[in-house]
């Protein structure tokens, strides 16, 4: 794997979902970059913040924001391991972010289903970077839950 290459930053937004995995959370992990640097980790922390906006992406574009002292993002990209809810669609074209990486999709609750065009349009969208990763994250997390 290619350092710097689009799977090497989605498979650190994994490590962030291992995390949310191995604390009970719905495994989703992110990671925003600047400079092919990593500028913010986060992973979903609903549970344990009480708080149903603590989404990774949401974290994470916080954490970025005070990294880079300032609100807007377009210099940033965002490696997602799930695509994006609306919630967090609606937040990434606020922060006016560069690009947005994720690997597995949501038909259920993802931007997409609504409307791609939640985004800034300058936002440049890629999709399927380590889907099937992320995909079985998400199916023994879900599998571990209904037994």
């Amino acid at each position: 794997m290619e350092l710097f290459s689009d799977e090497y930053f989605m498979n650190e937004a994994l490590k962030q979902a291992r995390i949310a995995f191995e604390e009970g959370e719905i495994p989703v992990g992110a990671v925003i970059v600047s400079k092919n640097r990593i500028i913010a980790r986060a992973y979903n922390q609903t549970e344990k913040l009480n708080d149903v906006t603590a989404h990774a992406e949401m974290i994470a574009i916080t954490a970025a924001a005070n990294y880079m002292g300032a609100k807007y993002l377009p210099d940033c990209k965002l490696y997602v391991t799930l695509e994006p809810c609306t919630m967090c669609g609606g937040a990434l074209f606020w922060s006016q972010i560069g690009t947005v990486i994720f690997g597995a999709s949501d038909p259920k609750r993802g931007f997409r289903q609504l409307d791609s065009s939640i985004l800034h349009p300058k936002t440049q969208l890629q999709t399927g970077v380590l889907a099937q990763q992320s995909e079985e994250l998400l199916n023994e997390f879900f599998k571990k839950l209904r037994k």
